[in-house]
């Protein structure tokens, strides 16, 4: 049974947990400003001594999101506690792919993701020993169909792609994340390695789960909830956010039915 926390807000179940994964893009904010609720709840999980993390599919290293997220506003302290899915991709192309050749899909702001081995980045997709998606390019960031088109006859060699979502919402406008490009390059035959939520590994590179009672916060069914189910933590969906149409539409029943997710608990949006 799913528990809806609205009218009692997420301090009537706060002492259930030991650590709070706490997504970024939906929850703490829209792509432009900070929800002051959400704020409020990390302040009260600071007073009462709670661990939290705020765990985001960023295709860029810890510190470019946390200098983003203070030029927002938020405490300093706060953004310490930041791991993004690109910080977790560049612990894995620093171990095994420093030394081969990449061709980088996505816009410009993405660079410092790869700076420290840029050396090894080609300009034609036929001399990459990988490819390296982060997201569209700027001048493509609404076409899919030109992904095909790239792709179709260089499906032989693997993708790393450093965040797994398939969309977000940057205010009121919707775009394509690295997800979607993924998805076109699988779908064609490729081979893909997913770095962030819902795969395991930006969660056990971010803090020690270990006889900890968990509980994951997030917007999206595909990467928060489904993370929180192959993790088996708890879970509790924010419906505000980049599902807020199918659940206008549907009850929140058939779509834990139609995503095949477990949801323990929903809210609005984040408060205290």
């Amino acid at each position: 049974m799913t528990l809806n926390l609205d009218n009692k807000g997420l301090r009537s179940i706060v002492s259930k947990f030991d650590l709070f994964f706490i997504d970024i893009w939906g929850v703490i904010h829209n792509g432009i400003d900070l929800y002051k609720d959400s704020l409020e709840v990390l302040d009260k999980l600071d007073e009462i001594k709670k661990e939290y993390i705020l765990l985001t599919n960023a295709p860029r290293p810890n510190l470019k999101v946390q200098k983003f997220l203070m030029k927002m506003g938020l405490d300093e302290n706060k953004c310490k506690k930041v791991f993004t899915s690109g910080e977790a991709s560049l612990n894995h192309l620093d171990s095994k792919w420093k030394n081969y050749k990449f061709y980088h899909i996505g816009p410009p702001r993405d660079f410092d993701l790869f700076k420290l081995f840029k050396k090894n980045r080609v300009e034609k997709i036929e001399n990459a020993d990988f490819l390296l998606c982060t997201g569209l390019f700027d001048e493509h960031a609404e076409n899919l169909e030109y992904y095909k088109n790239l792709f179709e006859i260089n499906t032989n060699i693997r993708m790393i792609c450093t965040n797994p979502d398939l969309i977000v919402d940057r205010g009121e406008k919707r775009e394509f994340c690295a997800g979607s490009v993924a998805k076109i390059f699988e779908n064609l035959g490729g081979k893909v390695d997913y770095f962030g939520k819902p795969y395991p590994l930006v969660y056990n590179q971010s803090t020690n789960t270990r006889n900890k009672k968990v509980l994951c916060i997030g917007d999206n069914l595909n990467t928060d909830i489904k993370g929180a189910n192959v993790q088996n933590f708890d879970a509790l969906l924010i419906t505000g956010g980049i599902h807020r149409n199918e659940i206008s539409d549907k009850k929140i029943e058939n779509l834990i039915k139609s995503y095949n997710v477990k949801i323990n608990y929903i809210q609005t949006e984040l408060k205290w």
